[in-house]
C-alpha cells in the first residue's frame, strides 16, 4: 500500500516528529525480525537437538548391539571346564578379546575367589558393583555404559551356565565380563554434536534475510497507513492508502479509505455551511449598518424632544432609542466576529503607553467616578494595536460592572515567562459574587448565558469572544478565575506583540 492525495492539501501539513515515528517503527521491525529469527532458532535447534539425539542413540546402539551380541555368541560357543584353570583360561579370554567386535575387548572372568583377565590386570575397575550383581542374580547378561576419567565404556556381563537333566541349565558360577572403550563413538558423537550446532548457526544468519524481507513487507502498508493518518490530521482529507490484495491489511486500507471520504465530505459540507453562515452574518449586518444610521440619528432628534413629549410616548421614544443604541452595537459586534472568521482581522500595531491607553478608554467610556480603581504605573512602553486594545479594557471593564460589582479594579503589570519572554499583564477584578462553576468554561463563547431564562442582556453577548480574538490576535492569552471578593479577568499580552494568526 501507499498513500496518494486525489487533490490539493485541505489544510496545513502539521509538523511531524520524525524521531519518534521513525524510533516506533524500528522498534516494530526489530520485534518482528526477533520473533521471526526466535521461531527460526527455536526450530533449527530443536530439529539439530532431535537429529543429534537420534543419531547418536543409533550410532551407540549400533556399536553396543554389535559388542554384546557377538561377546554372547561368543561365550555361548566356547567350552569352559569347571573349576577353571588359571592358565587356560588366560588363553581363552585372550582368544576372545581378539576376536572382540566392532573393535578388541579387555575380557575378564570371575569364579569364587578366581579373577582372571586378557589384560594386564585381573579386576576391572570400570565393572561396577549394580553391574555384578545384575548378572550374579537374574543369570542373564546384562549391560552398562560408564565414563570413568573421561574416558567412555561399554561394560557387558555374561553368566555361564550348564546343561542339567530335566533339559534345562543351572548357572556355573562362572562370570565372563568385557570391556570397551567407546573413544571412537565419543569423537563421532562430538563431530555429530558440532556439525548440529555449525550448521545451526549459518541457518539463524540465513534466516534474516527473510526475516528483513517479511517484516518491510508487513511494515510497509502500516508506514503508508501511519503517513495517510498524519496527513488527515494536518488537513489533508483527499488522502486516500492504495490498496493491493485480500488480505486483513488490504480490507484495513479499504475500511480507511470509506472513513477518509466520508469525513471530507462531511467537512466539505460543515465548512459550506460554516461559509455561508459567516457570509450571512456579514451580509446581514452590512446591509443593516446603513439603516441603523438613519434610525440612530432619527432616535437622537426623537430622544431631545422627548421632554415636550407625553409619558407614554416619551417613554415609547425613549425605549425605541436605547434597542436601536443595542441593535447598532450587535450589528458592529458581528461584522467584527465575521472578520475574525474570515481571517481578514489584523493589527495595525504602534509604541504605546498602555496605562495612557487604560485612561482614555475609561474616560471615553465615562468611567471615571469611584466605580474603577486603577493601579497604572508609568514608563511601561509596549507594541500593541491601540484601537483592539481599547476594545479589550472596554469589553472587561464594561463586563466587570454589569455583571459583577463595583468597585472595578484595574491593574497594570509587566512579567518575565520563559516560554514568551516579557508580557504586559492587564487585571480586571470586580467586587460581584463571581462566575459559577457551570459558567466559567465558557465565559468566551459566543451568545453564551450563564441564566438560561434571561433572553434579554445589556450588551450583545459577543463583547467576552471579541475580547479573546482580540487577546488572541496579538499572540496573547485571556483567562477568567474567581478570587474569595468577586470575579478576575486577566490579558497577558507580548511587549513586542505578533499576530497570532
Amino acid at each position: 500500500m501507499s498513500t496518494r492525495h486525489d487533490g490539493p492539501a485541505g489544510g496545513r501539513r502539521a509538523g511531524r516528529r520524525p524521531g519518534r515515528a521513525r524510533t516506533a517503527v524500528y522498534g516494530l521491525r526489530t520485534r518482528l525480525v526477533l520473533a521471526f529469527l526466535l521461531v527460526a532458532s527455536v526450530s533449527a535447534g530443536t530439529t539439530a537437538a532431535l537429529t543429534y539425539r537420534e543419531a547418536r542413540s543409533a550410532l551407540l546402539k549400533t556399536a553396543q548391539d554389535t559388542a554384546i551380541s557377538s561377546f554372547r555368541d561368543q561365550v555361548q560357543q566356547t567350552t569352559f571346564p569347571l573349576p577353571p584353570q588359571r592358565a587356560e583360561l588366560e588363553d581363552t579370554l585372550r582368544r576372545m578379546a581378539g576376536k572382540g567386535k566392532p573393535r578388541p575387548w579387555v575380557v575378564f572372568a570371575e569364579y569364587g575367589s578366581l579373577r582372571v583377565s586378557s589384560g594386564t590386570t585381573p579386576v576391572s575397575s570400570v565393572l561396577t558393583p549394580h553391574l555384578r550383581d545384575t548378572a550374579r542374580t537374574r543369570g542373564e547378561a546384562a549391560f552398562e555404559r560408564v565414563v570413568k576419567g573421561g574416558v567412555p565404556y561399554l561394560t557387558i556381563a555374561v553368566p555361564t551356565a550348564l546343561p542339567d537333566d530335566s533339559g534345562g541349565t543351572t548357572p556355573s558360577g562362572l562370570l565372563l565380563y568385557a570391556v570397551m572403550r567407546m573413544t571412537e563413538e565419543k569423537v563421532n558423537v562430538d563431530a555429530l554434536l558440532t556439525a548440529a550446532r555449525d550448521g545451526a548457526l549459518p541457518g539463524l544468519a540465513i534466516a534474516l534475510l527473510p526475516a528483513l524481507l517479511a517484516a518491510r513487507s508487513v511494515l510497509r502498508p502500516v508506514r503508508d497507513l501511519r503517513e495517510a493518518a498524519q496527513n488527515i490530521g494536518s488537513g489533508r482529507l483527499d488522502t486516500r492508502i492504495e490498496t493491493r490484495g485480500s488480505g486483513e491489511l488490504a480490507e484495513l486500507a479499504r475500511t480507511f479509505n470509506e472513513s477518509a471520504a466520508e469525513l471530507e465530505r462531511s467537512v466539505h459540507d460543515l465548512r459550506q455551511a460554516e461559509a455561508r453562515a459567516r457570509r450571512f452574518a456579514s451580509d446581514v449586518s452590512h446591509e443593516l449598518r446603513t439603516p441603523l444610521a438613519g434610525m440612530l440619528a432619527v432616535t437622537d432628534v426623537l430622544n431631545e424632544d422627548a421632554a415636550h413629549l407625553d409619558r407614554d410616548t416619551a417613554r415609547a421614544v425613549r425605549l425605541v432609542s436605547s434597542e436601536t443604541v443595542k441593535l447598532a452595537v450587535l450589528v458592529e459586534d458581528l461584522m467584527e466576529i465575521s472578520r475574525f472568521d474570515a481571517r481578514a482581522a489584523e493589527l495595525n500595531t504602534d509604541e504605546v503607553d498602555p496605562a495612557e491607553a487604560i485612561r482614555r478608554s475609561l474616560r471615553n467610556r465615562h468611567w471615571t467616578d469611584g466605580r474603577i480603581v486603577t493601579d497604572l504605573p508609568a514608563g511601561i512602553r509596549a507594541r500593541l494595536d491601540p484601537r483592539r486594545f481599547d476594545v479589550v479594557i472596554a469589553n472587561l471593564v464594561g463586563n466587570a460592572l454589569r455583571h459583577g460589582g463595583a468597585p472595578v479594579t484595574v491593574t497594570l503589570s509587566t512579567a518575565m515567562r520563559p516560554d514568551t519572554g516579557p508580557v504586559l499583564i492587564v487585571e480586571v477584578a470586580d467586587s460581584g459574587p463571581g462566575i459559577g462553576a457551570d459558567v466559567l468554561p465558557h465565559v468566551f463563547d459566543r451568545f453564551y448565558k450563564a441564566d438560561a431564562a434571561r433572553t434579554r442582556s445589556a450588551g450583545s453577548g459577543l463583547g467576552l469572544a471579541i475580547t479573546w480574538e482580540n487577546v488572541r490576535l496579538h499572540g496573547g492569552t485571556v483567562r477568567a478565575e474567581n478570587l474569595p471578593g468577586g470575579a478576575l479577568f486577566t490579558v497577558e499580552l507580548p511587549l513586542r506583540a505578533e499576530a497570532g494568526g
